[in-house]
């Protein structure tokens, strides 16, 4: 939960860089609370009202953190757009959030890793 909050913490901060641990255990948490309120707004028959608005709230510090998890790879947050390529772009984006990141610092920071120990 505390990676969770961290991010939100960090709205809009796309300087530095993130661990792979940060950005999927974000992901995860994000994945449990949509399906929360999906689960609310089928009971209370909003459509789909609640996860829209989580999902817009929520969509600055998603960003941010993606851009920070591809710094850690030493990329620019430019490639962020790959998802838009039909096909096969949101699959190098996942490939990419799922890679290591360098160990070394980088033009984006230090390495959050030795950071953390």
């Amino acid at each position: 939960m505390n990676y969770y909050l961290d991010v939100l913490k960090k709205y809009a901060t796309f300087s530095g860089r993130a661990r792979r641990q940060e950005y999927w255990m974000f992901f995860l948490c994000q994945m449990a609370v949509v399906i929360v309120l999906a689960i609310l707004d089928a009971v209370i028959g909003a459509g789909s009202l609640i996860v829209g608005l989580y999902a817009l709230g929520t969509l600055v510090p998603t960003l941010a953190l993606t851009v920070r998890r591809l710094h850690d790879l030493g990329k620019s947050g430019a490639w962020y757009f790959i998802a838009f390529v039909p096909l096969i772009g949101g699959i190098w984006l996942l490939v990419l959030t799922a890679t290591a990141g360098q160990p070394q610092p980088n033009q984006y920071g230090p390495d959050p890793k030795a950071l953390a120990a």
